[in-house]
């Protein structure tokens, strides 16, 4: 971030959090950025505190505005033409910030609290587009640049921090006389901020009970090393490591809830679940994934994927993209958290409950029989064929814990697959990447042209992002608003989790998860791969 540094002094409302939000994306330093929202949470409102919750667990208000009017309005505002505001905003990468600092003045900032404008833009939502242009050109003047940041954030909808929901709940555990896993659980789930006090939010009684609460999820760090480190292998049990949406299906009070990891509410993009609130038991929370299956086989994520995003799934899209679940684990039984149990035990009364209720897309995710780790390391090999990313890899005594932990669960991916390319377009990144080319799009040939098939942002150094950078402000050919056509000559190696058929782009093929696995300056561009390359790995791995 970098707005400027001349900030007011209050110590209350929007100016309180807008100068959290300054140190969280300043500090570096874990123990820096912890101090930071432990002082927040002693000094902050309490409204004011329930509303920095919400944001920093994802409960963002909804956008108003689109980006355009608010780049119009701010033109007009400092009278620059729309092309040069436009320039300015390529330049530094984000809109939020390139509004705050082309606003001329440091007034002394708001004394309004973050609670007051956070529901001013809810009741902005009915509002016409002049009441709400007088409104955010008002507060522009009104506010100092990092409370015009923040501002700009929440009015957009796009705002998001580089502190981790875990972070927040041990900053919370110094506030209240709460367990860390009791307050990640109570931050979770379908409350709204508007309504809900801090004190029932984090009394040690709840007031109120949500039936649909999810409880937080355990994820599993990267094997790293040799599995033999783990030890005796009988200690451990391996299931396939599915690529789909991590979910959480609850039946409570009768009802049937199925939240996504990110705590978005997805009941109703699956309607096939709703007969499973007749068969499975009250007071039920299972954790699984959830998949395209047919006849008990897990398809390509892809197919699954013409569903997501739609308001509506017609009938024809649940015939051709079934949705399954493969049941990893269950949290609650009759109602009662059995997360403490060991794996073994609780495993042992999922298969019950998923037996007992006979749904066809209810799967019990299997566990992989094995005996020695050199055993279990040929069978990985079989992962891709399984439409898998791999394997997970349980210890059998773990309890079921909160966010990201080391010792008891791993997740063993195979090796992703890889492909030669040549990078053809560039645009600036976004945040602390603002000012540089990181964002690029690569093409495979095809005889003697060059067919983009995909883009990728993330997977080399600091050191070498600049490199291109530098290689890209000498080399473009073209500029088509943010983005440069640049010289084919930079080859790169391209490594991704799937392919799939995609009628969506030229190359006929759409990757999964693709990024830079390392910058082939031993490699000419002659020597890149070839769209049948390409389509022949759909042959081999897009089943």
């Amino acid at each position: 971030m970098t707005t400027a540094t001349n900030i007011s002094a209050h110590t209350a409302g929007l100016s309180l959090f807008a100068d959290l939000v300054y140190r969280l994306g300043t500090h570096t330093k874990t123990n820096d950025k912890l101090e930071a929202l432990v002082q927040y949470f002693a000094e902050a409102d309490d409204r004011d505190k329930v509303w920095m919750i919400a944001l920093f667990s994802g409960r963002r208000p909804r956008r108003t505005i689109s980006g355009a009017r608010l780049a119009e309005w701010c033109a007009e505002l400092v009278g620059l033409p729309l092309w040069l505001f436009e320039e300015c905003y390529h330049t530094v990468g984000d809109l939020s910030e390139t509004i705050a600092l082309l606003i001329p003045g440091q007034p002394a900032g708001s004394d309004r609290s973050l609670a007051w404008y956070a529901e001013k833009f809810r009741e902005m939502e009915r509002s016409d587009e002049e009441t709400k242009k007088a409104f955010i050109t008002q507060s522009w003047k009104e506010l100092n640049s990092r409370e015009r940041f923040v501002f700009n954030k929440l009015l957009s909808s796009t705002f998001r921090v580089g502190v981790s929901q875990r972070m927040m709940v041990n900053a919370l555990a110094r506030t209240v006389q709460l367990e860390p896993s009791v307050i990640a659980h109570r931050i979770s789930g379908n409350w709204d901020p508007s309504d809900t006090p801090f004190s029932e939010l984090l009394s040690q009684q709840p007031a109120l009970t949500d039936h649909s609460k999810p409880y937080p999820f355990y994820l599993a760090y990267a094997l790293e090393q040799e599995p033999e480190s783990l030890g005796d292998p009988g200690e451990w049990q391996a299931e396939w490591k599915w690529d789909g949406i991590r979910g959480q299906i609850i039946k409570r009070n009768g009802m049937l809830f199925v939240w996504s990891r990110g705590e978005d509410l997805i009941t109703d993009k699956f309607p096939e679940y709703r007969a499973w609130a007749e068969k499975l038991p009250d007071g039920t929370v299972i954790d699984g994934e959830i998949l395209p299956v047919q006849d008990g086989r897990v398809l390509n994520f892809n197919v699954l994927q013409t569903r997501i995003g739609r308001k509506n799934v017609t009938k024809k899209q649940l015939e051709e993209a079934p949705a399954g679940i493969f049941a990893y684990d269950l949290l609650e039984q009759h109602g009662e958290d059995i997360r403490y149990l060991p794996l073994e035990e609780r495993r042992h009364r999922l298969a019950a409950i998923v037996a007992d209720a006979s749904l066809p897309n209810l799967i019990l995710s299997p566990a992989i029989d094995f005996h020695s780790w050199e055993q279990l390391a040929q069978l990985r090999l079989e992962a891709r064929n399984n439409n898998s990313e791999g394997l997970m890899l349980k210890r059998k005594s773990s309890p079921y814990q909160v966010g990201r932990k080391r010792g008891d669960w791993w997740k063993w991916k195979i090796a992703p697959l890889t492909i030669d390319a040549v990078m053809i377009y560039a645009q600036k990144g976004s945040g602390r990447r603002s000012n540089l080319y990181t964002d690029y799009t690569f093409a495979v040939r095809d005889g003697d042209r060059l067919v983009s098939f995909t883009k990728a942002y993330s997977g080399l150094t600091d050191k070498e992002f600049a490199q291109i950078d530098h290689f890209v402000k000498r080399n473009s050919i073209e500029k088509f608003g943010p983005v440069r056509t640049v010289k084919p000559e930079l080859v790169f190696e391209i490594a991704f989790e799937g392919i799939a058929a995609s009628n969506r782009h030229k190359s006929g093929v759409a990757l999964r998860f693709p990024r830079m696995a390392r910058w082939r300056k031993d490699k000419p561009v002659e020597e890149i791969n070839t769209l049948d390359d390409l389509k022949k790995m759909l042959e081999i791995y897009g089943k």
